[in-house]
């Protein structure tokens, strides 16, 4: 067991957190985390999955493989809080047409009193940049929005979610289906389809939509 994945152990067993636990706040199937430390598959974390664990546990992005990071700015004044941007765009229409951005900056600082007002943990959230149309007029492409890990597939109810589907991660609306159990995901775009009857034990969801920025266009 290499560094990294002794490192996962310690903190997941100092957290008293679940293999499955840790998979599911990755947006991964359940057995993720456990053949990542037990079988070495995959070779080694994401830069996604990396940045949701260093603040999920609380400890730099070094302590799991990082290298060559920029450093953070220190907070001033009032209390800021780092929130780490996801470099996979979640894709508002194909999955498959989520891409890496690597000009992003890595993370970006929020005031502490207005996380507090969102009702959110500082370590159980994230920043995502939308791209496409299918989410439009409620999400539009370069949008950037916050996740809140926390809201998951435990709590699904009619909103917004990041999920993660094959290797990208998908912008989509998610409401309770007729039947228990199921629900419905839908874009706010009506010329994009909508799936019903999906088994909502079958959603990888990596959180709740509960925040958007958006740049405003200029005047021409």
């Amino acid at each position: 067991m290499d560094n990294v994945r002794r490192k996962l152990q310690e903190l997941i067993t100092q957290r008293g957190d679940t293999y499955a636990g840790i998979s599911s706040l990755l947006g991964r199937n359940s057995a993720y985390i456990h053949q990542f430390i037990t079988r070495g598959t995959p070779r080694k974390l994401s830069d996604e999955d990396r940045r949701i664990l260093s603040h999920h546990f609380s400890v730099p992005e070094e302590c799991l493989g990082a290298q060559d990071l920029p450093p953070r700015p220190a907070a001033a004044g009032k209390p800021l809080v780092t929130v780490p941007i996801l470099q996979t765009l979640a894709a508002a229409g194909d999955p498959q047409n989520s891409r890496p951005n690597d000009e992003r900056k890595s993370s970006v600082t929020f005031d502490a009193d207005c996380l507090k007002k969102l009702g959110v943990k500082a370590d159980r959230i994230s920043i995502v940049r939308i791209e496409g149309d299918s989410m439009s007029p409620t999400l539009c492409d370069g949008d950037d929005v916050m996740i809140d890990h926390d809201d998951g597939s435990a709590r699904l109810r009619d909103g917004v979610y990041i999920l993660r589907i094959d290797d990208g991660l998908v912008a989509k609306r998610v409401s309770p289906g007729p039947l228990r159990g199921q629900v419905v995901v839908s874009c706010d775009n009506p010329a994009y389809p909508t799936w019903s009857g999906i088994d909502a034990g079958s959603l990888l969801v990596l959180g709740r939509v509960i925040w958007l920025g958006r740049q405003l266009p200029r005047r021409q």
